[in-house]
């Protein structure tokens, strides 16, 4: 059994079965993007909830792993020369894991950089901007009496859903018929927009042509249903 003692967050969250990937994450479109390819993978892990209330992100033991004490994170207890490796970043994770099981990520060369290229629109691109976005339509920023700052970002949050449109012309998914984890990456920010800002009406959703039943697609998948949820909020 692998010895995972050495990494201090298994102090504030111990491991039930030290052998497998052990996640630290919380249901956010960023934390679910890992659940669901851990689950589109069938790679075993264990979940452990990092709650935002208790604000368990800023503690020692979580950014003794994760600096930036931003979720997701992880610790593969298999890892390169079947070593523990521990991995933050969210996008880091996914090539990790995808590359770990060989699937999800184009073996092609062109099409894996290509691949590549969508993951890095989405964490360059996509987050940040529908993260603002709903910062200013959804939660504290809805205060500001400024209209500036929210009008910025609900058009750059319009203007990437019609990138994303485009690309989907003629594709099921953004590579195609393939799916990537360019997918995993893109579609929980594409929910978050509809289901939890209720925002569809101040982004132009009712203009996209390929984005709505793409992301109705994404969520039927068995694999995505479940990773949504992982981990369980208390």
């Amino acid at each position: 059994m692998t010895d995972l003692s050495s990494f201090p967050v298994t102090r504030k969250w111990p491991a039930k079965n030290p052998d497998v990937i052990q996640l630290y994450s919380v249901p956010t479109p960023n934390g679910v993007k890992v659940a669901i390819a851990l689950e589109e993978l069938a790679l075993p892990y264990e979940a452990h909830l990092v709650s935002f209330a208790d604000k368990e992100q800023f503690s020692p033991e979580y950014t003794s792993l994760n600096p930036n004490n931003k979720i997701p994170s992880i610790i593969d207890p298999h890892g390169p020369g079947d070593r523990p490796l521990p991995l933050f970043e969210s996008g880091a994770i996914l090539i990790y894991l995808a590359e770990k099981a060989g699937k999800l990520l184009p073996s092609d060369p062109a099409r894996r950089y290509e691949t590549l290229q969508w993951l890095m629109f989405q964490m360059g691109g996509v987050g940040p901007m529908f993260g603002q976005m709903g910062w200013f339509v959804h939660l504290d920023g809805k205060e500001i009496e400024d209209p500036r700052p929210r009008e910025r970002y609900i058009n750059e949050t319009a203007r990437l859903l019609r990138v994303i449109d485009g690309r989907l012309e003629g594709r099921n998914w953004i590579m195609g018929d393939e799916y990537t984890i360019a997918d995993i990456a893109i579609a929980p920010w594409i929910r978050v927009v509809r289901d939890i800002y209720k925002a569809t009406d101040l982004v132009g959703w009712d203009q996209l042509g390929n984005v709505p039943a793409y992301l109705d697609t994404f969520l039927k998948r068995p694999a995505v249903m479940t990773g949504i949820r992982v981990p369980p909020r208390k």
